[in-house]
Formats: structure tokens, C-alpha cells, sequence
């Protein structure tokens, strides 16, 4: 696979804000990527650095329309809400999942996520996860077209969580994470030098779930997680340059209703919002609307409620939500399906998802498919088949 450094910049990285690289490689990318992007028919997309950060890891809650915040515990919540994994079922479990992605354009482009938990007893439980993305090998080359080498840019994250019952009911959680995002392998950009972007950050979770004393057994649940609470990343020496991380709000529910002891039915709402500011800034640097965005980053996420330049009506445009269902028969066989809507103008990512799980003994399998409904209809998941592993112990 043979790309242009300015094709990698302006393509692979086109759903997040590598600022630092536009400025310094080219500019007409920057300037293409401002005024198309940003303000295409009054969009103000907020960009962030490492995306990734944000990509559902798993098969079961991508099946559902990229779900998560209280859906019941899994090996997998370390990325949606730590807090689930107190009121975790089994003393152990791990999960695997691999996503090809953008397989209609490449061949070699992954993702990889590695997750589990442990209980250490009735009240607490340890998570920890992985989450590994490949841009297989590229070509590097100079504005003149000589070869600079091949190398496999590539991200990661790493996370360690500690979750406890606060009560029989409630629980709360705290996760450390650890981010390398490799993308350009140390090549020189225009008079710059670029470097791995390294980053730490935290995720605080919230999670309640109540039994309904019913003739058939129900449940309901609540779920909050702020997360990607962490420095801003900077693929240069250029403090100017660094991108927020996508910090992010995460609110959500859940409704269970058992119809007998094989049939059981389960709701849920996700609702979304980036802590992060709206975008004010022009292709030179000015601020051209809305309040000043280069602040910190405990001042961008307080700022995040209230920045947006048309006000309350734009701030609701910047939550994304998703709705999930999921169906059990005699907890072997798992039917799922779900949506997830963006706003058209900060981002317009809207897609169905669907998918199947099954269960038997300790071992799981689940599949999700994607679908999107959005007019582009660009989204790097479609016509893909995502996989999971999972085991209890």
C-alpha cells in the first residue's frame, strides 16, 4: 500500500484534528479540511485528537447501536462504564474482539480490543483493557516523490479500572489510561519534526440498577461515565498545535423485562456529548465565532455546556444518541439491533446496526453488522462483520 504523507494526514486522520500536521505539512489541507469540513453548510464539527478513543470496541454493543452505559456487565464495560463490573455475575471473565476497517478501500487496516475483569469479591472487581489500531504498512515519501521508508503507523490504549458497590444498589468506579498514537514514525514534516503523541487520562462511572418486584422479574439500570479526561496530545514539539482528547459525557438506561424463564427482553438509551469546545478558529488562527476554544482542559469541558455559537439549540445538536435491544432466549441465543444518530452538522454519522450472540457453557460469540443511513454513506464499518470472543470463568 503505497500513500503520500499529505494523503495520510488529509484521509486516515479525517475524522479527528491534526492540527499540528496540517499547519506544518501543508497548508492548502488545512485550509481544505477548515472550510470544508468545519463549515460546510454551517457545520462545526468538534474535533478532537485519537478518535479512536471513542470507536465501540466490542461486537455485542456495536450490534446495538454503539451502546453501553448500563447494559448489563460483560468483559467488556471497561470502555462504557467501569462501575458495571461490581455488580459483574461471574468471578472472571475476558473478551476479544477484531474489526477489519475500511475494507472496501484497504486490506490492512485493524482493530483490535483485548478486555476482561476480575472480582476480587462481592462489593469491588479490577478491569483492565487493551485496544490496538493498525494502518498496516505505508510507504513514506518526500514532496519529490522519493521513497523514506515503509512503516506500520499505529494507536493504542491501555486501561486499568477499579470498580465498587457503593450500595446493593449503586456503584462507582475509577479508570487510569494510557494513550500512544505513532502515526507519522518520527518523519519530518515541512521544518518539523514529529514524534509519538503520548497521553494520560481518567474515566469516572456511575452505575445503578434495581430489581421491579413483579410478577415476571424486571430490572431497570442507569449508568453514567465521564471519560478521556486527560492532556491534550501533540504529535510535535509545538504546544500550539495539541488537540483535546475527546472527553466525554456518557448518559444512559436501561429496562429488562423477563417474560418467562427463556424470554427476555432488554431497552436501552445512550446519550452522548463531547466535553470538549466547539471549533472558533479560522485556517490563519482567528477566531471567527463562538468563544475562545484553546483552553485548558477542565476549562473546555465546563465550557462545552455553553460555547456553542447558536446557543441552547446547537448544544443539543452535539449530543449523539443510540438505541439498543436486545433479546435472550434461554441465555444461549442473543438477537440485537440498534441506531445511532449524529447531528447532521457535527458529523452526520447515523447507521443501524444489527447482530447475533451465543452462548454455551463459558464460551461467547458475537457478530455485528452495520448499515449506514446517513446520505454520504462513508462510514468505515460498513459491509463489515465484527467478531467477538468471550469467556467466563
Amino acid at each position: 500500500m503505497k500513500i503520500n504523507k499529505q494523503i495520510i494526514i488529509a484521509s486516515l486522520l479525517s475524522a479527528t484534528f491534526l492540527l499540528s500536521f496540517a499547519q506544518n505539512s501543508n497548508p492548502a489541507i488545512e485550509e481544505d479540511y477548515q472550510s470544508k469540513v468545519l463549515r460546510q453548510e454551517g457545520a462545526r464539527i468538534i474535533p478532537t485528537g485519537v478518535p479512536l478513543l471513542l470507536i465501540a470496541p466490542d461486537s455485542r454493543a456495536g450490534s446495538m447501536g454503539d451502546i453501553g452505559a448500563a447494559t448489563t456487565p460483560d468483559a467488556n464495560s471497561n470502555h462504557w462504564n467501569a462501575a458495571k463490573l461490581a455488580f459483574a455475575d461471574k468471578k472472571t471473565a475476558v473478551s476479544f474482539t477484531y474489526s477489519p476497517w475500511l475494507r472496501d478501500i484497504v486490506g490492512d487496516i485493524d482493530l483490535a480490543y483485548l478486555s476482561g475483569y476480575y472480582k476480587l469479591n462481592e462489593m469491588s472487581a479490577l478491569g483492565a483493557s487493551l485496544t490496538y489500531f493498525s494502518l498496516g504498512n505505508i510507504q513514506f515519501e518526500d514532496e519529490q516523490g522519493q521513497a523514506l521508508g515503509t512503516y506500520n503507523p499505529n494507536e493504542f490504549a491501555f486501561d486499568i479500572s477499579y470498580s465498587m458497590k457503593l450500595s446493593n444498589n449503586l456503584s462507582a468506579s475509577v479508570t487510569g489510561r494510557y494513550i500512544r498514537s505513532d502515526l507519522t514514525q518520527g518523519q519530518n514534516i515541512g521544518t518539523t519534526t514529529t514524534h509519538a503523541a503520548n497521553a494520560v487520562a481518567a474515566d469516572l462511572g456511575l452505575y445503578y440498577q434495581k430489581d421491579i418486584a413483579a410478577t415476571n422479574p424486571q430490572q431497570v439500570a442507569f449508568g453514567l461515565q465521564i471519560s478521556n479526561l486527560g492532556n491534550k496530545i501533540s504529535y510535535s514539539d509545538d504546544d500550539m498545535v495539541s488537540s483535546f482528547l475527546p472527553a466525554n459525557l456518557r448518559l444512559g438506561g436501561r429496562y429488562t423485562y423477563s417474560m418467562d424463564q427463556f424470554n427476555k427482553f432488554s431497552f436501552m438509551l445512550d446519550i452522548n456529548k463531547l466535553l470538549v469546545p466547539t471549533p472558533v478558529r479560522d485556517s490563519l488562527g482567528n477566531v471567527v465565532y463562538g468563544k475562545e476554544n484553546n483552553v485548558g482542559v477542565l476549562q473546555g469541558a465546563f465550557q462545552s455546556f455553553y460555547d456553542a455559537p447558536d446557543g441552547f439549540s446547537e448544544e443539543l445538536k452535539e449530543c449523539n444518541l443510540s438505541l439498543g435491544a436486545e433479546y435472550w432466549y434461554n441465555n444461549i441465543l442473543a438477537v440485537r439491533a440498534g441506531y445511532f444518530y449524529e447531528n447532521k452538522k457535527k458529523g452526520d454519522r447515523q447507521y443501524l446496526t444489527m447482530g447475533l450472540g451465543l452462548k454455551y457453557n463459558s464460551l461467547g460469540i458475537d457478530i455485528s453488522y452495520l448499515v449506514p443511513t446517513a446520505s454520504h454513506n462513508n462510514n468505515p464499518l460498513k459491509n463489515t462483520l465484527r467478531v467477538s470472543l468471550s469467556f467466563d470463568f
